[in-house]
């Protein structure tokens, strides 16, 4: 058998361990741990519960003596714009806040103050999300101005997590770059922007590519788990590792990372910060080998993940599926990305308000819920793909859904029709592949990054849908 490698993939809900070596050519992956995620309130701000991530990122490779399959490396990828920060003892002076907490509300005014909206997306070619870390720091600062004195780092979530198992910390470049405070020229920190902010400069750590060892396991933590291996930085913000999965070499295809949230657009050599782009709501968010993922954020799954537990799960997302084809005809639409579908205290109260507001018929039924959700997501994935065509002066033929959404079938085919371009479906679990691929190629099991998005075509079911 040839070298292991564990990708730790935790989302919004879970996080899973995942096995992989090379056979016969093929990437061969084995899940051999899982546990639930999610935010808490603490302090009155809804946090990401940090004890639960290191105690089960523990348990999981623990797994790995367990099954006598000891990894070559460890890489671990998270959501994007979260972090804590350090004192010089690398204690914890923040909690964990959630991208969904409210405190961001009315921060990006306080921003704005000190740089315009379009100066700071033409310096940083960043999507405006309310929950952007540079908004969240600004209420850091607002809220609690001596905790950001007191701060000797900033970490992103995945970054805290290897700085747990090594003792090392290490900011990576895809997750740095969706602060909005990393330069698209340069590649790294916009400290001149960082001090105009007010916030202190020297946290933010040395930006390093994937592929960079972050260190190997305390000697505390290989007591734990019983092993050593590297640490090795992966694109550590989850949409960076789902896009290097995208099972295709070619320039004429477009991507939709298709889970909680919704991330389509496509690789790009150079960034575009233009007022033209920044209108259309697009960000240049960093990729892998400084490649950039011109991209637009919409939704997604959440909704449907949303109404789902308002079900008290009584049914599966292939159930959901199904009854949304049964009550396909039911006319009604919504903008999935009004921000009152962000968190709202019901998403199917939340959906049946728009349509009532909007003047159209509301939906009562599991079925009309789950019909209204795929079809305006549907009709939302064409019109963004039209908007890349018109801003990037290209023709797309085709569009890769990877990641969880890629099982949908019910929306890979409204897909197709809405935007009137054959769809590719899968791999499903693109993440986790594209945080071992990472790893693989650090090791040098591929030569190039072509070689490993041939194998990953090769080694995993892949759909068609016509439009």
């Amino acid at each position: 058998m040839g070298k292991y490698y564990l990708a730790v993939d935790i989302g919004a809900s879970s996080g899973r361990h995942i096995l992989a070596h090379l056979e016969n050519g093929k990437i061969r992956l084995e899940e051999i741990w899982r546990f639930d995620n999610g935010m808490k309130l603490k302090n009155g701000h809804l946090c990401w519960d940090l004890d639960h991530l290191k105690k089960n990122l523990i348990l999981g490779m623990q797994k790995c003596v367990q099954l006598g399959k000891i990894p070559e490396s460890i890489g671990i990828d998270t959501w994007a714009v979260d972090f804590v920060l350090l004192d010089e003892n690398g204690g914890l002076l923040t909690d964990a806040v959630g991208y969904r907490d409210s405190r961001t509300e009315g921060m990006d005014e306080e921003v704005y103050k000190i740089i315009p909206q379009d100066e700071l997306y033409g310096r940083t070619g960043i999507q405006k999300q309310i929950f952007n870390t540079i908004y969240q720091l600004m209420a850091v600062k607002k809220e609690s101005p001596e905790t950001m004195d007191k701060a000797d780092a900033m970490l992103m979530i995945p970054e805290y997590l290897n700085y747990i198992l090594t003792g090392n910390k290490a900011a990576e470049y895809t997750n740095a770059t969706t602060t909005q405070l990393v330069s698209p020229t340069t590649n790294d920190w916009d400290h001149e922007l960082i001090r105009m902010l007010g916030y202190r400069d020297s946290m933010f750590q040395p930006i390093h590519m994937p592929g960079y060892v972050v260190g190997h396991l305390l000697p505390q933590i290989r007591e734990q788990v019983g092993f050593d291996c590297e640490v090795v930085l992966v694109a550590t913000h989850d949409t960076g590792s789902a896009v290097l999965s995208v099972p295709s070499n070619g320039d004429d295809g477009i991507y939709i990372s298709s889970g909680t949230w919704s991330l389509m657009g496509v690789e790009r050599k150079d960034a575009d910060c233009s007022a033209d782009s920044m209108k259309a709501n697009f960000t240049n968010e960093g990729g892998y080998d400084h490649r950039f993922r011109y991209l637009k954020n919409i939704m997604g799954l959440w909704m449907i993940q949303s109404v789902r537990h308002e079900l008290n799960d009584a049914y599966s997302f292939a159930q959901l599926c199904q009854m949304a084809e049964e009550c396909s005809d039911f006319p009604s639409r919504v903008d999935v990305n009004d921000s009152r579908f962000l968190a709202p205290e019901s998403m199917t109260g939340a959906i049946q308000d728009y349509c009532r507001q909007s003047g159209q018929p509301v939906p009562e039924t599991p079925g009309e819920l789950a019909t209204v959700i795929y079809q305006s997501l549907a009709s939302c994935y064409g019109e963004v793909a039209g908007e890349i065509e018109a801003i990037t002066g290209k023709k797309y033929t085709k569009i890769h859904i990877v990641g969880g959404g890629s099982n949908a079938d019910y929306l890979n085919a409204l897909t197709a029709k809405a935007s009137g371009r054959t769809v590719y479906a899968g791999p499903t679990e693109a993440t986790a592949i594209g945080n071992i691929v990472a790893q693989m190629l650090k090791s040098r099991e591929f030569s190039s990054l072509e070689e490993a998005r041939s194998c990953i075509f090769d080694s995993f079911g892949v759909k068609t849908f016509l439009p």
